[in-house]
């Protein structure tokens, strides 16, 4: 599979898991996907960058709620210029993403991100996306490196998943690169609907790798094989060379860090 201009298409996750949103009213917005970094609401410099992007083509963005929409005139205007639409969010994230790609045809490759990716740029989309396709795996996840990040950004507080390797941050990047892939968004819905099942999830992620995780003893790869055996589609992971791809706005004290970023980049 190569990758060719325009071969992407991407689905951006925009609604609030919770409401009230802390961002949205630390920063007097209807929704957290609206509120500005460097003077921009974050969902608007989402789209923007997937625009630049020479790998990304048409783009489906799930959420905000309808009237948020029609009440955002940057939002109604990326809308009116093409190739982007919209579809209304569901009750999680993992059923808006399931839902999202069914709109997509199964032989696309689908970029999958967020719209709170607040530092998310043309550079890291295109080198994510390229990378993902040099595993030859079906489902792939961005991660970056937690020392990286660390030097990066000192005190940043960042959740690291904590390899025997070394350990990596989610980048909020994801691609579902074949039409088998799609099994993959199944099961992350099948996985949220058992997080409150301890013993369903560790059934299906299976005991034994499980422990081996808890106990400091897993290496990457070894993680990957044995999901890729269990779930029956290849999963791999992209090490993104970029530390800001890790910068996401969870909290009011993420969205402060990532407009202190924007200004400095700005400047």
């Amino acid at each position: 599979m190569k990758g060719l201009p325009g071969s992407f298409s991407a689905v951006v996750l925009a609604a609030d898991r919770t409401v009230p949103d802390p961002v949205a009213q630390a920063a007097g917005v209807s929704c957290k996907a609206l509120a500005p970094v460097g003077g921009t609401p974050m969902v608007i410099r989402v789209l923007q960058t997937l625009a630049a992007s020479q790998l990304v083509g048409a783009s489906v963005l799930c959420g905000p709620g309808r009237e948020i929409v029609a009440a955002e005139p940057l939002l109604q205007a990326r809308l009116a210029a093409g190739g982007l639409r919209w579809l209304a969010p569901l009750g999680t994230p993992s059923t808006s993403a399931y839902a999202a790609l069914q709109t997509v045809a199964a032989a696309t490759p689908v970029l999958l991100t967020t719209a709170d990716h607040a530092l998310l740029s043309p550079v890291i989309v295109d080198h994510f996306c390229r990378a993902a396709l040099e595993t030859g795996c079906d489902v792939v996840a961005g991660f970056a490196s937690h020392a990286a990040i660390m030097a990066a950004y000192p005190g940043m507080r960042r959740t690291a998943t904590r390899f025997k390797d070394g350990p990596l941050c989610g980048c909020n990047l994801y691609a579902f690169l074949t039409p088998r892939s799609r099994m993959a968004a199944d099961l992350w819905r099948q996985v949220e609907a058992d997080r409150k099942s301890p013993w369903k999830m560790l059934h299906r992620l299976g005991a034994g790798v499980v422990l081996r995780y808890l106990l400091g003893r897993l290496t990457l790869s070894e993680g990957l094989r044995h999901i890729s055996r269990r779930m029956g589609f290849r999963v791999g992971v992209v090490i993104l060379p970029f530390p800001e791809a890790a910068v996401d706005v969870d909290t009011v004290s993420d969205w402060r860090f990532a407009q202190s970023l924007a200004a400095k980049h700005k400047g």
